[in-house]
């Protein structure tokens, strides 16, 4: 059963009224009217000391001196406000096409350096570990503008897909531990696809005329009310000794004994090894995975074709004609093209808890659990069926926090060339609860996986199968619209 949220978290879910009244005079972009900088930093920034000694806890890794240092040092202190919305930021200078750096300047320069953080530098779990543990320690030890700004704190996040989902996933992290409430999040969407901001308002790209746009953004960030969103647990369970390259979205777990699900020709593992990761928006195998892992090792080995989204998008539709979308060779097997064969989906609907085994149609060669109403650089896959159909295929109509994933087929590229131009829908198989996957090599020797963006090559064995168990996650991550 999903928990309830405490009185404390239904406070901060809703914005604050003052504070919007406050800024209503401010207006923003879409409207055509200034935001003042010095009233927009107030509102933001953290008190100095305060933000210094949280950057200290991250760097020393230790959350405790700099907190007390911080409260050795409150005699002589002026006392201060507490900020109506106070604002850390996360940017992946990798990002927007060589703009990061500059986006990091601008932002350090309207918010403070120590609330801004380049992820190349500093990682999300870090902050999470000792930056708000020194926060929280001030709290407890009775610092009320600590207090408050942890209560009110807001998270921004400047890069694409992957970037979002690595930091939400760590700031899931706090519940998961300490039980402590996560700080919503708002985004600049810097990435190629930007499906993640795209269905919470906040666009596909960011502005050309980015300079102008920070203030704007940074407001609407502060004001702007708070949604949920479901998040999901993969687990990937294999044989041990195969070892691969994992996105920075996913973490090795302890090895451990072989499991007889792992085994149906009568065989038995004696270790196996797994890793785990969460995604927001959605897993997927198979040929689109194929061109993503293709198009990122591309861009690792020429950093300089990564000079903004629509050169991406340019280089990612080129290359894919180049993986066997189109264009499958004449000597390939018909029977290897198909997932169906390699791969068994079984799910739990929803007030289920018996697993049911779904078919795989013919031909489908990308199978994709998804989340969110955006993919693939905001097209919306499985479209808006009529309820009429709904209710014949038991399904539901699909939301970003109703429990359910949308699982879905695209054949050949024509096909799923149709699909992204939204002629067509793709081909519904199921909604579930829960998905277990089993995939077995046969002659195939990888798969090609990916999760919100991130891809891998996954290693498969004919004699043993790997496992991936998709679970929701018992809490909701929050997320400013904008």
């Amino acid at each position: 059963m999903e928990e309830r949220s405490t009185p404390a978290e239904e406070t901060r879910i809703a914005t604050r009224s003052s504070f919007l009244d406050g800024l209503k005079g401010l207006g923003g972009a879409a409207k055509g009217v200034r935001v003042d900088k010095d009233e927009l930093k107030r509102s933001i920034s953290i008190p100095v000391n305060l933000a210094a000694a949280m950057r200290e806890a991250i760097k020393l890794k230790d959350p405790g001196a700099p907190a007390r240092k911080y409260t050795d040092t409150a005699d002589g202190r002026e006392e201060v406000e507490p900020p109506e919305t106070p604002m850390v930021v996360f940017v992946n200078s990798r990002s927007g096409g060589r703009h990061g750096p500059e986006l990091m300047s601008r932002l350090q320069e309207l918010i403070g350096e120590d609330q801004v953080f380049d992820l190349s530098e500093v990682k999300p779990s870090d902050f999470v570990q000792y930056g708000l543990l020194c926060l929280e320690k001030l709290a407890e030890s009775g610092d009320v503008v600590a207090k408050v700004t942890r209560e009110r704190l807001r998270v921004l996040v400047a890069g694409g897909d992957g970037t979002v989902g690595w930091v939400l996933g760590c700031l899931g992290e706090l519940h998961v531990q300490n039980r402590e409430p996560v700080p919503p999040s708002a985004i600049i969407p810097l990435g190629t696809g930007n499906d993640l901001s795209r269905s919470f308002g906040w666009g596909g790209s960011f502005p050309f005329a980015w300079r102008s746009a920070i203030k704007s953004t940074l407001q609407k960030a502060a004001v702007g009310p708070v949604c949920r969103l479901d998040s999901w647990h993969v687990t990937v369970t294999m044989p041990e000794g195969d070892n691969l390259e994992l996105p920075h979205s996913l973490r090795y777990i302890e090895q451990h004994n072989g499991s007889q699900e792992l085994d149906t020709s009568g065989n038995i593992l004696d270790r196996v090894s797994s890793f785990e990761g969460v995604f927001y928006n959605y897993f997927s195998i198979g040929m689109d995975a194929q061109v993503a892992y293709g198009f990122h090792q591309l861009r690792n080995k020429n950093p300089n074709l990564a000079r903004g989204p629509i050169s991406n998008k340019l280089i990612y539709s080129g290359y894919s004609c180049t993986q066997g979308w189109f264009f499958t060779p004449c000597t390939a097997d018909p029977s290897l093209r198909g997932l169906r064969n390699i791969v068994r989906i079984y799910v739990k609907k929803v007030n289920c808890s018996e697993w049911e085994q779904i078919k795989i149609p013919n031909s489908v060669r990308s199978i994709v659990c998804l989340n969110l109403p955006n993919y693939g650089s905001g097209r919306n896959p499985w479209g808006h069926p009529k309820p009429e159909y709904l209710e014949k295929r038991g399904f539901v109509e699909a939301h970003l926090d109703d429990g359910l994933l949308e699982i879905f087929g695209l054949k050949q590229g024509w096909h799923a060339s149709f699909v992204m131009i939204e002629l067509i829908t793709a081909k519904h198989i199921a909604q579930a609860a829960a998905i277990r996957i089993e995939i077995r090599g046969d002659e195939w020797r990888r798969a090609f996986m990916q999760m919100d963006g991130e891809p891998w090559k996954q290693p498969l064995r004919g004699d043993y199968s790997t496992l991936i168990d998709i679970k929701k996650v018992p809490y909701q991550s929050l997320m400013v619209t904008g």
